[in-house]
């Protein structure tokens, strides 16, 4: 029988945690990219939703999709439910959707979206609104380009600050990104007001 000596079995649990951390994806500490303004668009729901009363002092998660798409929103789309149910429990998170399609996704085709992607209307909404409201917001406020509908919309994640600050961007093709979200909104949930 071997006999390990009592240091080496305090210090097992310690190169075992080191060995841990060393395996783990190193992630690069959150930033401040843009400051969201106010705005006011169309909810699924129908009613006016403005980021000062709505947004304001959460943090949330944008992304822009629309509702005929056969390419990457319903990848998206699962992925925002993922991070829905993850969250649930959370006060003060919110996740956003940007149509790029407001011509199609009216508030009543967004509404049977959101249904059908199980989003809960207390966290998760849908807006529409004048394509020109939509394209400043994605090209000059988060940052992601133009947006003209089936061809060209971003499919990053933007994750939003209580203050309305963009933190990060996240690419939604990259294994994991659902667990970096809910990471990092548990870290901006625990930064002070």
């Amino acid at each position: 029988m071997i006999r390990v000596p009592p240091y080496a079995r305090r210090i097992s649990p310690a190169a075992a945690l080191l060995l841990f951390c060393a395996c783990g994806r190193t992630r690069p500490p959150l930033q401040t990219f843009n400051t969201v303004p106010d705005f006011s668009l169309t909810a699924e729901t129908g009613a006016e939703f403005r980021f000062s009363r709505e947004l304001a002092g959460k943090v949330w998660v944008a992304d822009f999709i629309f509702t005929n798409c056969a390419g990457p929103c319903p990848r998206m789309s699962r992925q925002m439910s993922q991070i829905q149910s993850a969250v649930k429990g959370m006060s003060g998170v919110r996740l956003v959707s940007f149509t790029v399609d407001p011509a199609r996704d009216t508030p009543e085709a967004l509404a049977v979206y959101a249904r059908r992607n199980g989003a809960d209307p207390a966290l998760w909404s849908f807006l529409t609104g004048p394509m020109s409201e939509l394209h400043n917001l994605a090209r000059n406020v988060f940052l992601l380009g133009s947006v003209t509908g089936e061809l060209d919309h971003s499919t990053r994640f933007v994750l939003v600050d209580r203050q309305g600050r963009i933190r990060r961007y996240y690419d939604t093709t990259e294994a994991g990104v659902t667990e970096d979200i809910v990471a990092d909104i548990g870290l901006l949930s625990k930064e002070p007001s």
